[in-house]
């Protein structure tokens, strides 16, 4: 066996950034990215709506670790080895333009993650990395001799629908470049393929590096806790909240530039643009409630009260004046055709009706009691959470394998020497806005320089 062969589990972001860097370091190391699926990327396929948002343009690593409800403090270091920054140059170095939208967050001028994907594979090709699609991990043990032996569980290919080229048809040997377009995965053999699953099949490695992603269930730590770490158990952490409202169902479509979001029972408290949906209530404030939240919430099945505050740089006083002086400017319109701003005028409807203004209420005819319940509507109205969906399809975890099990100047496992861990298998994960990437891009890179290393070589 090579002393230099070196193992990813997992095709996506945290796996391919750390290979390439390991490949690229090390051009001597024999580096094979093993992914389960049809397909390579498939989370940077889908992030930001299909324009894939990179990063986020927090350029302080400090300021940075504040956008992680968990993994804050592992990271701080991290980011200021490879912080946000080095992801830009890092990618325009490799000729893929980058833009920094209003809220901060990254894109590729392109607007399409099919370029960031491109730019991935071409890498991954340039340094000669190994590509191998359709193939888990059963199994994975330390070696008396050091290292690891793997049993694979191989499948047969299921070509994805409407995908590229670059990501469809498993080869036989290392990746070619095809006219210019991104280079083909490969399905490298290791041994006999029957096509079907096979337990039988083994692979050794001196380093290994688990990168499999955020996991919907505790069964997906089962590689790392079977070499010896603890997972804490997952749950998810980005979703939307399910809303059983009417009329909040009928304005489906509208958002808000700034409410104040609370649930009183977790004390969470979160400000920001708000959407409103078929099902319910989403936008970056209720994000941001559910992945600060995210095992308080589960704690509460997912079933609690939302308060929503919709003029949040107002208070009660400053409300009742302005609702008085529409009574004395227009007297005679109607209370529902008369938004507040920022307001949208269809919100404005229901929120005026919700606190009992009827439909021919003119501001002069708004009583002490009637501007009272509006004041209340604005600033508290109440919904009763009654579930959860993923934000999109983009799947967030809260938890993973125990940070303090983690060497974070390294990525390498305290516990089993030669085993690395990169991404959102970690216990670590970021509000949405692009810290996710971040997190795996520079993971990635660290466990991939590491990796890199000599045996022998002297680590942090």
């Amino acid at each position: 066996m090579s002393s230099r062969r070196i193992i990813v589990v997992g095709g996506g972001a945290a796996g391919f950034f750390a290979a390439i860097t390991c490949a690229e370091t090390a051009p001597d190391a024999e580096v094979t990215i093993l992914e389960r699926s049809s397909q390579f990327l498939s989370k940077v396929r889908i992030s930001g709506g299909g324009r894939c948002n990179v990063t986020h343009a927090c350029f302080d690593p400090q300021e940075l670790t504040a956008r992680f409800p968990r993994g804050a403090g592992a990271l701080l270091a991290p980011f200021k080895m490879f912080p946000a920054s080095d992801t830009v140059a890092w990618f325009e170095s490799r000729g893929v333009k980058l833009k920094a939208e209003r809220d901060g967050r990254i894109f590729p001028v392109s607007d399409s993650s099919q370029t960031i994907i491109d730019c991935l594979l071409h890498a991954a090709k340039g340094a000669k990395v190994r590509l191998v699609l359709n193939c888990g991990v059963k199994r994975a043990t330390k070696r008396v001799q050091n290292g690891f032996e793997l049993t694979l569980s191989k499948s047969r290919p299921t070509p994805p629908r409407n995908e590229p080229d670059a990501q469809r048809e498993p080869l036989k040997g290392i990746a070619e470049e095809r006219r210019g377009a991104a280079p083909r995965p490969e399905a490298v053999p290791f041994g006999k393929d029957d096509g079907e699953q096979s337990g039988n099949e083994k692979l050794t490695c001196d380093r290994l590096l688990l990168a499999t992603g955020g996991c919907r269930t505790a069964a997906a730590g089962q590689l790392s806790t079977s070499l010896g770490h603890t997972f804490v158990p997952p749950v998810p952490s980005l979703f939307t909240f399910h809303v059983e409202n009417p009329w909040l169902r009928e304005l489906a479509g509208i958002s808000v530039e700034t409410v104040e979001a609370s649930v009183p029972d977790a004390r969470l408290r979160e400000r920001g643009a708000l959407l409103l949906t078929h099902w319910g209530l989403s936008g970056p404030v209720i994000l941001r409630l559910s992945a600060w939240g995210a095992r308080t919430l589960h704690g509460m099945n997912y079933r609690f009260p939302l308060h929503l505050h919709w003029l949040p740089g107002l208070d009660a006083e400053s409300i009742s004046a302005g609702l008085d002086a529409r009574r004395q400017t227009q007297p005679a319109r109607l209370i529902i055709h008369s938004p507040i701003s920022p307001l949208p005028a269809r919100l404005w409807e229901q929120l005026a009706l919700a606190a009992g203004i009827a439909r021919d209420t003119r501001w002069a005819g708004l009583s002490r009691a009637g501007r009272h319940r509006l004041v209340q509507q604005l600033m508290r109205t109440e919904f009763q959470v009654t579930g959860k969906s993923l934000n999109k399809e983009e799947f967030v975890t809260c938890g993973g394998v125990r940070l303090s099990e983690v060497n974070f100047k390294t990525m390498e496992s305290r516990i089993c020497p030669g085993l690395y861990f990169a991404g959102e298998l970690l216990d670590i994960d970021g509000l949405t806005g692009g810290f996710n990437f971040q997190a795996a891009w520079t993971t990635g890179w660290i466990a991939g320089r590491a990796m890199a290393r000599r045996p022998g070589s002297r680590q942090a």
